[in-house]
């Protein structure tokens, strides 16, 4: 790919000056709304008081058409249509971001989403290191989609993960067990600090993580006849009494006959044990923010302090009372002003997003990314797997959030930081830009071959007629989510309208500078 005209690059330079990357007193169209800030909910009388502390000033609010891409991709990973952000602009509601969230909740794109989320989390992959093979990857990974799909509490679905036995196949949830590498109790006891906790138990001393350890001395694996099928049980042989000791440092034995297991899961999902709730109100946080009330959301319990513990306090016993019910804390931070403020610090950059006071711009995942670049311009994208059986065969409209097995990827995944899923860690992702992967927008076939080849921009061609600017609104309402500037409106047609430029040509070139703005690649 190169050049093809010097408007090229100046598309590209106005793009990243309309992304705001410069602070400003007064409200910044079309990215902020005016006005003062006013707490919404409890989250932001706590950061407020965080704030006025530190000497911050919190951003402007966003304005509607920022909050609409936003809420859409950290609730589904998917950009709202033409059609839907017209409809929002238009709604004159006064509860119509309140009510596009409830929609958000019901869509099967917020399911896959916090699918991919969670499997993440879980190792969900079939091939080395962690070796589910096929067949439990696909029953794992429907298992976890259907407790997203129908809100399943977070206590029973983390009670599910520690204490079901059964076949891998059969009883989807005792993959838990299957993908953690090794399949001794320290092994086993870390990735549940992990998982559960948020916590690195190899940072312990040795007979604290020991006393946890017991719990899962106990858990065996049985294969069968079955291709790769693999039974995970508690040890028949093992009849006496155990003792164990609690994170908290209570000493218990556990009767003879009773599976340990049950027993650490009764304690860990009390009303009254800080470890469960926080470790997931932090991770929640943390993937809307980009970083967690505690930072790193993986390692909670380190010598680093929560931003606001009256914040992680707050959040936690909204999970409890709700009977852990995590779409309601998902409400609780998305309807915040503090969720819904500008990505346009007003004050020290670094110090605002580390405390809250604006909302962190970052980089789309990976999926996220070909995924929108799929809906604008037309499906194609090319999976592979190293799995040789069964035959893998990946359909070219599959949306890559909503690919079940990790082993499954694509080479522009692996450039953009798709997860190995080998260790559970949230910052096993990795969202920061790079060089490959700005080469690679600006000058690969790849990108180039999705707008020029794909129906995409045929679509909006046919659907906005004769009309010139209908066409550029159309563009930048489906990559940006929002309707160009008067400005931007003026710089497209006097790029088209340059002596040798098609029209086909000319929407293409509009196209690629923006799908290589910061604005479209990050979110904001």
């Amino acid at each position: 790919m190169v050049f093809r005209s010097a408007a090229y690059g100046s598309w590209f330079l106005l793009a990243v000056l309309a992304s705001g990357a410069v602070g400003a007193k007064d409200a910044v169209a079309p990215f902020e709304a005016a006005g003062s800030f006013v707490a919404a909910n409890p989250i932001d009388e706590i950061l407020l008081k965080v704030w006025k502390k530190e000497g911050l000033v919190p951003a402007h609010l966003c304005s509607d058409e920022v909050y609409l891409r936003r809420v859409y991709l950290d609730l589904t990973g998917t950009l709202p249509t033409v059609a839907e952000v017209r409809a929002f602009r238009e709604d004159e509601s006064v509860d119509k971001r309140a009510a596009v969230v409830e929609r958000l909740f019901a869509r099967p794109e917020f399911a896959d989403y916090w699918s991919l989320r969670w499997c993440d989390v879980l190792r969900v992959k079939a091939e080395f290191p962690i070796n589910l093979w096929p067949n439990a990857v696909q029953a794992y990974h429907r298992w976890v989609h259907d407790a997203m799909r129908t809100n399943q509490p977070y206590d029973q679905f983390a009670r599910a993960l520690l204490t079901t036995s059964g076949s891998n196949y059969r009883d989807p949830a005792v993959n838990f067990y299957r993908a953690i590498q090794g399949k001794t109790k320290g092994t086993i006891a870390q990735a549940v600090a992990l998982t559960f906790m948020g916590i690195r138990l190899e940072k312990w001393p040795e007979g604290q993580r020991e006393g946890m350890e017991a719990f899962f001395s106990r858990v065996i694996f049985k294969p069968t006849a079955e291709w790769k099928e693999e039974i995970v049980m508690l040890d028949p042989a093992a009849r006496t009494p155990l003792k164990a000791v609690f994170p908290d440092g209570a000493e218990t034995t556990v009767p003879a006959g009773t599976d340990p297991r049950r027993v650490f899961a009764d304690w860990l999902i009390r009303v009254e044990n800080p470890w469960f709730a926080r470790a997931a109100v932090n991770r929640q946080w943390f993937w809307l923010f980009g970083r967690g009330i505690v930072h790193e959301a993986d390692d909670m319990w380190s010598e680093q302090p929560p931003v606001s513990p009256e914040l992680l306090d707050y959040l936690a016993g909204e999970l409890v009372a709700s009977g852990y019910d995590t779409r309601h804390v998902l409400r609780l931070i998305v309807a915040s002003r503090t969720y819904q403020q500008s990505a346009i610090p007003q004050g020290d950059p670094a110090r605002a997003e580390i405390l809250f006071a604006c909302y962190p711009v970052r980089q789309l995942e990976a999926e996220v990314l070909v995924d929108a670049l799929m809906q604008v311009f037309g499906p194609g994208e090319e999976y592979s797997s190293p799995i040789p059986e069964p035959f893998t065969f990946i359909p070219a409209t599959q949306r890559s959030v909503a690919l079940a097995d990790g082993s499954i990827t694509s080479p522009f995944l692996e450039l953009f930081g798709r997860p190995a899923r080998d260790t559970g860690l949230l910052a096993e992702r990795h969202s920061r830009a790079s060089d490959g992967q700005r080469l690679h927008m600006l000058n690969s076939s790849h990108i180039q071959n999705k707008i020029e080849r794909g129906w995409g921009l045929k679509d909006i061609g046919r659907e906005a007629g004769n009309e010139p600017g209908e066409v550029v609104r159309m563009v930048y309402e489906s990559l940006l989510s929002r309707a160009p500037t008067p400005l931007e409106l003026i710089a497209a047609g006097t790029y088209a309208k340059q002596p040798g430029i098609s029209r086909t040509q000319a929407l293409a070139d509009l196209a690629w500078a923006l799908v290589n703005s910061k604005e479209f690649l990050y979110r904001h």
